[in-house]
Order: C-alpha cells, then structure tokens, then sequence
C-alpha cells in the first residue's frame, strides 16, 4: 500500500503540471478568441474602415496569442522560453521547407490586405473561381457561390492569381446582342430596343443607351445594345430587357430568326 502511494506522489507533479497547461490551454484559447472577436467588432464598428480589415486584424492577433499560449504552456513542463527559440533556431530550415506554402498564403494575405483588390461582400473571380467575398484572413479566402458552396481559396494562390471584381465600381456596363431577320425593318427594331431602355428607370441616361448594328450574320442582322446602370441591379437588368425585347418584337412583327440554310439549285 506504501508503495503505491510513494508512486501516486512520484505523478503527482506531472498529473499538477498536466491540470496547470490544460488549463492554461483552454483559458488561452478562450481568451484569444474573445479578444479577435472584440478587436474585429471594434474595427468594424468604424465607418472608414472596411470589414475586410477588421477580420484579417482578428485573424492575425488570434494567431499571435495563442503563440503565447503555447509557449507558456511549454514554460508549465520545465522547457523555457530560450531553450524553446533555440530549438526553433535550429530547425528554422527545416520548419521553412516544410512550411513554405503556409508561410506563402500568410505573406501574400498581407499584399491582398495592403493592396485590397477586394473586400468582403464583393462578387469576385479569382483564376476562374467565382463567388462573394465572405472572410480574408492570414492563411485562405473565403468565397461563397450564388448556390451557397463555399469555397477556401489559399491567399498564396489568390494572389498569384487574375482577379476578376465584378464590384469594385458602382456602375456596370450590360451589353445584349438581338438577332432580327434580313427582311425585318432594323430601325423599328431598334426603336424598340431605345423605347424599353428609356422606360427602365435602371438604365442611366450617361452614358446615354447605345443601340447600333454590329454583325451580318449567316442567319440574321445583330443590334448590339449597351446599357449602364448601378451594380447591383446589373443582373435584373439584364433578365428584363431580354424578355421585355422579345416580348416586344412579338408585338409588333419583328422575327428572331432561327439558324437556317439556303439552298440553291441551278439548271444543268
């Protein structure tokens, strides 16, 4: 009976020093998160600060504690701070092979938060990859499809990639091409076109509404149509007056033609 108690006192300070670095551990991360959620509110809380920077501070700061976190739970089992960077000293080369892409997306989160070609909410395509902006922080950015797929894109990638901001401005260009037929009255058709743009409240009238014929096809004569309106009301646009333009040909006798073919026969 001794004898086990002797053992039982012999774990009884690794069993103390195990408590002492859960506790920490769990206490650290607590805290950490706690603190990134205060500074992203904070920061996203002022007006003349966007919410991608709010997020990417968070993310950054969370990292760092929880750093702090794991050194000192390191501290609780004897291993101190200075043997701890020697350590890491030594096997900096290693660490850095094995970590260059993590090491990558977090150097190029910093270029994709000084530069900001985008920010949260923004509909973006990066290297053919298109969604809304939901977070940016050191390592991945996060986008979210129309059908809501979430998508994790590295930074090291995104920055390394072309990036398409459908967003960036506020005004957006919607170009619509209508095919009519040969024997079809072109500037009644593109009386039509001008008279449905003019009652869209949604196209601005500056740039003014271009209607212009732009290809003689195989099948018919293309009017091209380039309208201007807020970013946000691009896609309604663009459904509208494709409906509206059919709608309205089918009303006053414009066809749309199908593909065809004409085959000519001459006499032997």
């Amino acid at each position: 009976m001794e004898q086990v108690i002797d053992q039982a006192y012999s774990y009884w300070p690794i069993l103390l020093s195990g408590a002492k670095a859960l506790a920490v551990l769990v206490l650290g991360w607590m805290a950490a998160g706690w603190v990134a959620n205060t500074v992203r509110a904070r920061v996203n809380a002022t007006p003349h600060i966007d919410d991608t920077l709010g997020n990417f501070a968070a993310s950054m700061i969370r990292w760092v504690l929880l750093a702090i976190v794991a050194v000192a739970v390191l501290g609780i089992f004897g291993i101190e701070a200075t043997s701890l960077v020697a350590m890491l000293g030594a096997a900096t080369l290693a660490i850095g092979l094995a970590l260059q892409g993590t090491l990558s997306d977090i150097a190029a989160g910093f270029m994709l938060i000084l530069f900001r070609p985008y920010k949260l909410g923004q509909f973006v395509d990066i290297g053919g990859t298109a969604g809304t902006v939901k977070d940016v922080n050191l390592f991945i950015t996060e986008l979210v499809t129309p059908d809501n797929v979430q998508i994790i894109v590295p930074n090291g990638q995104a920055w390394g990639s072309i990036i398409t901001n459908f967003s960036a401005h506020d005004t957006r260009r919607v170009d619509l091409t209508f095919g009519i037929d040969y024997g079809d009255d072109i500037e009644k058709a593109k009386s039509i076109i001008s008279r449905l743009a003019s009652a869209d409240e949604r196209v601005k009238q500056d740039p003014a509404p271009w209607v212009r014929v732009t290809n003689l096809g195989d099948s018919s004569v293309d009017i091209t149509t380039r309208l201007w309106c807020e970013a946000a009301d691009y896609w309604e646009l663009k459904f509208a007056m494709t409906q509206g333009v059919k709608e309205a040909f089918d009303a006053e006798g414009i066809s749309i033609p199908y593909p065809h073919s004409v085959e000519i026969q001459k006499a032997g």
